[in-house]
């Protein structure tokens, strides 16, 4: 199992890309298109030069919000906006076709997304270039170049003119490619910042346990040191999928040995979730994007309140592990895990394991089956009901921090009660509400947070 040639081929790349960025400077040390942020609002933005200059305190994004909303009848659904968008790209640039996935379908839902984030935030150009430059710096991983950010332009303005067809106009189009145009160079000027930092990491799969048909926890390795925190999570991609992409986050505290472990639910026929729990032995390669994120703030040392639903688990053994290592002294810690059966608690014998003889730690498991005043903490009988309802029975949670992790109705629930028994929003920390796959190199991200998730 041969992992030292990751080193080189890393040291390769990052000279490759000092070498393009010194060039760059040499050939074209002025820009080579004007900045389309500071264009007349009445001249047409020239086609080409979409990476232009400036930021976020030169676009007047408030303005060409107004415009875009004043015809975006003209324009919707994104749906057909996108898909005539993809279709003139593909024909007129057909290599661009291998750097998506198969399956277009979850690629085209995640651009329709970023489309209405952008509109939505676009008064606030800020606060969206933060969010798109780390959107550009995930993106490494994709193989996306400057270049292909240019024949995206090219297909938007097609798409954009087919969509409204009599109703369109040069105001109309030019407000929409200075939205994108503001976007790329958001996320270019992400991407060159990370410059040091490798797209991916080559990892091998060190082991791989069916704890229950359609669940397995993986362990891999990688073959430079993956630079993550307790909390965070990574995106994954398979080799029997290229260019797909499925976000997960670490289930252990970072480890001298640079052994990772994800705990993978499949859910659904023919993804990434498939391929790692039914189609993946040991010895095989996976490819892992940067760590990203965090449900662990390091400046707040109070009692902690986590809580975990199904595969949510990952992120707060990680979590407890690091704590064991790493506590505040005086700190205490209550850990919920949650799932639908007793049977379906598939992580509890090492969690016991790893809360034995620590008065500091309290693990309640919570069973749907259970019956109330089961077995108590020391088993997976825990208290019955809802995991919610049991987190909001346990006690006062009011001068707590709190890390949610689980199903979005879950997160939901948990956040709402908490909040109604005097628990500040701001000390809840918590997964996405929204669906974690990320798939495709064009501006179609889903992390986490509000609206992309994990930002």
């Amino acid at each position: 199992m041969e992992l030292t040639s990751n080193t080189a081929e890393y040291d390769r790349l990052i000279a490759r890309h000092h070498a393009m960025r010194l060039r760059r400077q040499i050939l074209a040390p002025a820009p080579s298109f004007p900045d389309p942020s500071a264009a007349p609002r009445t001249a047409p933005v020239p086609v080409g030069g979409a990476l232009g200059t400036g930021g976020a305190g030169d676009y007047d994004g408030a303005a060409d919000q107004r415009l875009i909303l004043r015809s975006l009848g003209l324009v919707t659904p994104f749906a057909d906006l996108i898909d005539h968008l993809y279709a003139f790209m593909f024909r007129r640039r057909p290599y661009l076709r291998s750097l998506f996935p198969e399956s277009m379908e979850f690629q085209q839902a995640h651009l329709e997304r970023m489309f209405d984030y952008l509109i939505e935030h676009l008064h606030d150009p800020g606060r969206l270039a933060a969010t798109l430059a780390q959107l550009g710096r995930d993106h490494r991983k994709l193989g996306v170049r400057p270049v292909h950010y240019e024949a995206f332009e090219e297909a938007l303005r097609e798409a954009i003119r087919h969509r409204a067809g009599s109703g369109w106009s040069t105001d109309l189009e030019d407000a929409w490619v200075r939205m994108l145009r503001f976007a790329v160079r958001s996320m270019v000027a992400g991407a060159e910042s990370a410059l040091t930092e490798p797209p991916y990491w080559q990892a091998v799969v060190v082991g791989h346990e069916r704890r229950r048909p359609d669940l397995a926890v993986l362990r891999v390795r990688t073959g430079e040191p993956y630079p993550y925190r307790a909390g965070q999570y990574g995106t994954v991609e398979h080799p029997l999928l290229p260019h797909t992409w499925r976000q997960y986050s670490m289930g252990c505290a970072p480890r001298a040995d640079n052994e990772l472990e994800f705990h993978v639910r499949r859910t659904g026929p023919g993804g990434v979730s498939e391929a790692l729990v039914g189609r993946t032995a040991v010895g095989d390669r996976l490819r892992l994007g940067p760590p990203r994120g965090s449900l662990m703030p390091e400046d707040d040392t109070r009692d902690l309140l986590l809580v975990a639903g199904g595969t949510g688990l990952a992120p707060m053994k990680a979590i407890v592990e690091e704590l064991v290592e790493h506590r505040p002294r005086g700190r205490r810690v209550h850990l919920f895990v949650g799932a639908r059966a007793r049977a379906d608690l598939y992580d509890w014998p090492a969690l016991a394991e790893l809360g034995g003889r620590k008065p500091w730690l309290e693990l309640i498991p919570v069973a749907d089956d259970a019956a109330p005043g089961g077995a108590g903490p020391g088993g997976p009988g825990g208290p019955g009901g809802r995991l919610a309802e049991a987190v909001s029975r346990a006690g006062d949670w009011s001068q707590h921090l709190a890390c949610v992790s689980g199903p979005a109705g879950l997160v939901d629930e948990v956040r709402t009660r908490l909040v109604a028994g005097g628990l500040p929003s701001g000390r809840i920390h918590h997964d996405p509400v929204l669906g974690r796959i990320h798939r495709g190199p064009a501006l179609g991200p889903v992390h986490r947070g509000p609206v992309l998730g994990r930002i």
